[in-house]
């Protein structure tokens, strides 16, 4: 993340209406012998687009800025040393205050699946605003019924009981109090490298520490990460399993409440994870008396390509899959999926 900031921070100011919202490799400055040449190739137009945008007679990008700047917690960081003030969207587009169009590459990092303003929403949205904005589950309601059977039925194998929550982070932490409670234990392992949320609980089962604070975190294992291109062991599955191994016989009791990981690292950059690591572990984790979570915020809903859920693509069922971001398209539903028939909490 930090790289990608830095990359992004060296991007020029746009000098044309419709570019892609980050400059292409080529266009970037050699950091070889020949630094002193600038390649002056154009860069790439985007596609045209039917659709023209709303003229915007808001706050300029300096004001945001300096209110944001006044009101707004000093831990939040923006990309660009002149922030975008994006005031549109677009399905795959966004536009800024003067009706610039950029490719949002990113989806909202991760968050609008289905395109900003996608009309097909924005109906259902409206159409369910003018009979009922909210209902509790102490009531009754078929559209949570309906949207929980439809999403355990995407699900393989036993993964039919679905709870639903406000953020990703309150998802994986659910998933490892659920495991806790199930278990009897407390020790929770994962991924170097990995990040599963910013809560307190949750900041500890992450292990990057452009994202973590000294805070007490208690019984975590961070064990390495198989990374196949830079992690210590290449692509040898059997030997990153094994230090997971090591970890439990030699970091606990020989008990441990469970394994979290994402099946492609997102945050800590794009890192697939050694095929067969999942299996060897999650058989590992199933002898020790834990249980396999699976943190499918990023690589779920179809984002391999491949797959549906990223775990798919590892050959392996979790005992719970948390999910958030792209399952409500910029709209806080997130939730947490569990094997019924073996975790009764």
């Amino acid at each position: 993340m930090a790289a990608l900031q830095s990359l992004l921070k060296r991007t020029t100011k746009p000098n044309r209406s419709d570019l892609l919202a980050c400059r292409p490799f080529s266009s970037l400055r050699s950091s070889s012998a020949t630094a002193t040449q600038t390649i002056t190739t154009p860069p790439p137009q985007i596609p045209p687009f039917d659709h023209q945008p709303h003229p915007y007679y808001g706050p300029s990008a300096d004001e945001v800025f300096s209110k944001r700047k006044q009101f707004l917690g000093p831990s939040l960081f923006h990309f660009y040393q002149k922030p975008l003030n994006i005031v549109e969207g677009k399905m795959q587009y966004l536009y800024d205050e003067a009706g610039r169009r950029y490719l949002d590459a990113f989806a909202g990092i991760v968050t609008v699946s289905a395109g900003h303003c996608h009309p097909d929403i924005l109906n259902a949205i409206f159409e369910q605003s003018k009979l009922l904005q909210h209902a509790t589950t102490i009531y009754l309601h078929h559209a949570i019924a309906d949207f929980a059977e439809a999403l355990a039925a995407k699900m393989p194998g036993n993964l039919k009981v679905v709870y639903f929550v406000n953020s990703g982070s309150e998802a994986n932490e659910l998933a490892m109090l659920m495991a806790r409670l199930y278990t009897g234990n407390l020790g929770m392992i994962s991924l170097r490298n990995a990040y599963h949320g910013g809560s307190s609980s949750t900041m500890g089962l992450t292990a990057l520490n452009t994202w973590k604070y000294p805070l007490p975190e208690g019984e975590i294992h961070h064990v390495m990460n198989p990374d196949p291109y830079r992690g210590v062991f290449g692509a040898d599955a059997d030997s990153y399993a094994k230090d997971v191994q090591d970890h439990i016989d030699y970091g606990t009791s020989r008990k441990v409440a469970g394994f979290i990981a994402e099946t492609i690292q997102g945050v800590g950059g794009a890192v697939e994870l050694v095929p067969g690591y999942l299996k060897n572990v999650y058989d590992i984790v199933h002898k020790a008396g834990g249980v396999c979570i699976a943190d499918e915020v990023q690589t779920g809903f179809g984002r391999t390509g491949s797959h549906y859920w990223g775990f798919e693509t590892q050959g392996v069922i979790p005992d719970i899959v948390t999910m958030a971001k792209g399952i409500g398209n910029g709209f806080a539903i997130r939730s947490c999926s569990y094997n019924s028939r073996n975790l009764q909490v």
